[in-house]
C-alpha cells in the first residue's frame, strides 16, 4: 500500500503566476522526445511523408535572422521587407494522425534556443493573452521565431478577434506561425456561428496559413485493443490508495470544482500525480461543463497521467446531442485522449 492516501483534485486550488504560463509554452512531456525520424508515417497515406519533407524544409528556413531584422544594424541599412505569403502552416487532419506529433517536431527542429520558439494550445495562447494582457504578450512572443499553436480551436466570436489580431501583429514582427487543427483553416467556423463578422475574421486569419492536409486513421486505435471496460468503486478506490501519487474524486465533485478552478490552472492541478482515479463516472450533464472536461483531458493527456475509472464508458461521457453539434471535434478528441489513458491505468488494477 503507498505511504499515504491518494490525494483528491477538489481539494487543489493553484494559483499560477503569469511567468509559468510563458516558461511553460514548450512541447508537454509527452512530445519532449518525439522528433521527425520518430514519426512512424502510416504506408496507406502518401501524405504523411509529405508533410514530414515539407515542416523539415520550413523548419530549416527558419534558421537565419529573425525576419524583423533583429540584431544591430547599420544606420544606412535597408529596413527588412514585411513579410509577403503565407507565414505559417496548418496541419490539418482528423484525431490521432499524429500532427501534434508534427507540431512539437518542428518545433525541436526549428534551429534556434528554446526561449526564442513558444508552443501551446489555443486555449493556453487565450489564457496567456488573459495573464498578461495584449500588448505584453505582442511584446513577450514578438522577437520569436517560431509560434506553435496545437488544437487550433475558435469558440466565440471574442476569441476569433483576439487571436487573429495577435497573429496579425506576431507576423508583421517576423514570428512565423504553425498550429493543428482538424479543420482547413477556412472552415473553422462552420458549424457553430454564422456572424458575417465572425466569418470575416476567419478569413482573414486563413490568410496567414498554408494548409497542409494530413490523412490517416488514429493511430491510438491502430491494431491496439479495445479500451477497457470501467473498474468497480471498489477496485478503483483500492488502486487508488495503493499507488503513489495517485489522486482520487467521485467524477460528479470534480465536475463542479472544475467550475471553480480557471482553465488555465489545469495543468497545475495535476501537478506530481502518477494517476488520476474517479469513481462514479457518468454523461456529462451540460455543455460548459463538457468544454470544461476537456480541457482537463488535454491537460492529463500532456502529461501522460493514466486514468483509472469506474461507472460508464469514456465513449458514453457526451450524448447524441453533444457529439452532433458545433464543439463534436472537440468531444471526439477528448473521447479518444481519455481511452488511451485508461488502457494506461490497466496495470493499476490488481489481477
Amino acid at each position: 500500500m503507498a505511504d499515504a492516501g491518494p490525494q483528491a483534485l477538489c481539494a487543489r486550488e493553484p494559483r499560477v503566476p503569469a511567468e509559468r504560463l510563458v516558461a511553460e509554452m514548450v512541447p508537454p512531456p509527452r512530445f519532449d522526445s518525439v522528433r521527425f525520424d520518430t514519426y512512424e508515417p502510416d504506408p496507406a497515406q502518401p501524405s504523411q511523408p509529405e508533410a514530414i519533407a515539407v515542416l523539415s524544409s520550413f523548419a530549416a528556413g527558419l534558421g537565419g535572422a529573425h525576419a524583423s531584422g533583429s540584431g544591430k544594424r547599420r544606420w544606412f541599412a535597408r529596413k527588412p521587407a514585411a513579410p509577403t505569403g503565407p507565414r505559417g502552416v496548418y496541419l490539418d487532419g482528423g484525431y490521432g494522425v499524429g500532427k501534434t506529433h508534427l507540431l512539437a517536431s518542428l518545433w525541436h527542429a526549428t534551429p534556434a534556443e528554446p526561449a526564442l520558439k513558444a508552443f501551446g494550445t489555443f486555449v493556453e495562447l487565450t489564457n496567456l493573452v488573459g495573464a498578461l494582457g495584449f500588448q505584453q504578450t505582442v511584446q513577450t512572443l514578438g522577437g520569436h521565431r517560431l509560434l506553435c499553436i496545437d488544437e487550433f480551436e475558435l469558440d466565440d466570436p471574442g476569441d476569433t478577434v483576439l487571436v487573429s489580431s495577435l497573429l496579425s501583429r506576431l507576423v508583421e514582427q517576423g514570428v512565423a506561425l504553425a498550429a493543428t487543427s482538424n479543420t482547413l483553416p477556412g472552415k473553422l467556423g462552420e458549424g457553430r456561428f454564422a456572424a458575417a463578422d465572425f466569418l470575416r475574421e476567419i478569413q482573414g486569419l486563413s490568410a496567414h496559413f498554408r494548409p497542409l492536409r494530413i490523412d490517416g486513421q488514429d493511430y491510438r486505435h491502430r491494431g491496439l485493443p479495445e479500451a477497457p471496460a470501467p473498474f468497480s468503486d471498489e477496485q478503483v478506490t483500492k488502486a487508488a490508495y495503493a499507488t503513489a501519487g495517485a489522486s482520487l474524486d467521485d467524477f460528479p465533485g470534480l465536475l463542479e470544482h472544475l467550475a471553480r478552478v480557471h482553465p488555465s490552472r489545469y495543468g497545475a492541478l495535476t501537478d506530481g500525480l502518477s494517476a488520476v482515479c474517479l469513481t462514479g463516472v457518468c454523461a456529462v450533464p451540460d455543455q460548459s461543463t463538457a468544454l470544461r472536461l476537456v480541457v482537463l483531458a488535454d491537460r492529463l493527456y500532456d502529461r501522460e497521467i493514466p486514468v483509472l475509472a469506474s461507472g460508464v464508458p469514456f465513449d458514453r461521457l457526451f450524448g447524441d446531442e453533444m457529439l452532433n453539434g458545433g464543439y463534436r471535434k472537440k468531444y471526439f478528441r477528448a473521447i479518444s485522449r481519455l481511452t488511451a489513458l485508461a488502457r494506461d491505468a490497466k496495470p493499476l488494477v490488481s489481477q
